[in-house]
């Protein structure tokens, strides 16, 4: 791990497995309570550092890295495979977004400024000039989850090192290897020594001091909704961005493209093996092409190829543990012993768990109220648009959400109604521009990414007023 400036070892180490395989990649050190305090007073070190540079520079330092990243693509992808088990493809085409992010982000920060401010309108402000600036939090801790091991971290990392601030990175426990090789990129491209740390261990172990410490002043932090409360619990007077938990729904309407629906639907409900915030997992179809819609998506379904993600042609590869794989079978299983028809897939073999489609699903069970992070889709019947939106919205959750619909009524009424930070028309939650805002509401989360959304999260505002001295 890098600390301090140096790349360091620990008493004890983690194995870090390829969960297809079972494979030992390799190890990772696990940090020690003495690791996390060298890490934030190095720190506070580098975010003095990173804020004495000018925005040109950091541009310069963010432009680099960017080079970097790209002629290290395959390496972080190869990477991304073999600690987090998704076909090498996908692994690819999340590999090949960064170098555009990290030129999105320094871009961004460059364009960082505030605005002048009307006190004259204000009485006695008529002689006086007030203006807003904005200025870096100081030190970020980037807490990141697993199924994206390098887009969630660079979501983080980037926008935070743009603007000014150091960052304390708190890679997930599986998929630590990608978040290091990405380290020694920024520092190659010369972030400074202290402006980035990136320290493995355990999140239950290591969360808890980092995300408290005062000297933090602000937490990023993507995962599930239960650890998000704990770090919302403990963080303190701080800035926060929790991206959490979903079960994105999707309605289809009579007048809905099945043919474009279904397809859409199998790309979305299986990339990662499912194992995506905004992944398709509630399917609301109104009654009048609900059967339909269900002979439509079986076949392509059943095509989505499963095997080895390091083998050419792979769609579909394991969970990210067999304990996961063995969860999702589970939830799988109590669907059909409550009513459900198991239309396809389910089986499971080791972490690997055909892609399902489960129909008839009442909206009282697990796989349509909680998060299933797998890949099984749950289809349930709606009668018109009034009780697909209420189901759409019978959720602790809002995070994503889609409509299929000709109807540009259905889509306006869709675009308002529904309770969820993103909004599809036409298409599955599973669409995301790294330029655009993206967080949720309700238990979904706070805050937005993107980098120009994450910059004003990781700067803080303050208002400057000249007054006129005779």
């Amino acid at each position: 791990m890098y600390v301090a400036g140096r790349w360091r070892s620990a008493p004890l180490e983690d194995a870090v497995t390829n969960p297809y395989s079972g494979e030992l990649v390799d190890t990772v050190p696990r940090a020690t309570p003495r690791d996390v305090e060298d890490a934030i007073a190095a720190a506070v070190e580098g975010a003095r550092a990173m804020r004495r540079l000018p925005a040109y520079d950091r541009a310069a330092i963010m432009g680099r890295a960017a080079d970097l990243v790209e002629d290290a693509v395959d390496e972080l992808a190869r990477t991304i495979t073999a600690e987090e088990g998704k076909p090498l493809a996908e692994a690819l085409g999340e590999a090949r977004r960064i170098p555009d992010l990290i030129r999105l982000s320094a871009g961004e920060a460059a364009r960082m400024h505030g605005e002048t401010v009307p006190v004259d309108a204000a009485p006695g402000g008529a002689d006086k000039l007030a203006f807003t600036l904005r200025q870096p939090c100081g030190v970020v801790v980037a807490v990141t989850p697993f199924n994206y091991p390098l887009l969630l971290v660079a979501h983080k990392v980037a926008p935070a090192l743009a603007s000014g601030n150091a960052v304390i990175l708190k890679p997930a426990g599986r998929t630590p290897l990608t978040a290091l090789v990405l380290t020694r990129l920024l520092l190659e491209a010369g972030v400074p020594e202290h402006g980035i740390q990136c320290i493995t261990g355990s999140g239950s172990e290591l969360g808890p001091a980092l995300c408290s410490d005062e000297r933090v002043r602000k937490v990023s932090f993507t995962g599930s909704h239960e650890v998000g409360r704990q770090i919302a619990a403990v963080a303190g007077v701080k800035r926060l961005s929790l991206e959490l938990g979903a079960n994105c729904p999707v309605i289809v309407m009579p007048d809905a493209d099945l043919d474009q629906v279904s397809a859409a639907i199998a790309l979305g409900g299986y990339v990662n093996a499912g194992q995506v915030c905004i992944s398709v997992q509630r399917v609301l179809a109104d009654g009048q092409v609900y059967a339909d819609l269900l002979d439509a998506l079986r076949p392509k379904v059943e095509a989505i190829r499963v095997g080895d993600p390091f083998e050419e042609g792979t769609q579909l590869s394991a969970l990210i543990s067999e304990g996961e794989a063995r969860r999702v079978e589970s939830v799988i299983e109590d669907a059909v012993a409550h009513g459900a028809t198991l239309v396809t897939g389910g089986e499971r073999a080791g972490a690997v768990v055909a892609p399902a489609v489960v129909a008839d699903v009442s909206p009282e069970l697990p796989i349509f109220r909680d998060e299933l992070f797998g890949p099984a889709v749950a289809v349930t019947p709606v009668d018109g648009i009034d009780e697909a939106i209420r189901l759409a919205n019978d959720s602790s959750y809002g995070l994503g959400a889609g409509i299929f619909t000709s109807d540009v009524r259905n889509a306006l009424r869709f675009a308002r109604d529904a309770d969820c930070g993103s909004i599809q028309i036409n298409w599955t939650p599973l669409w995301r521009a790294d330029l655009m805002p993206y967080g949720g509401l309700k238990g979904s989360g706070i805050g937005k990414e993107g980098p120009r959304y994450a910059i004003e999260e990781m700067t803080e505002l303050k208002t400057v007023v000249f007054h006129n001295v005779t």
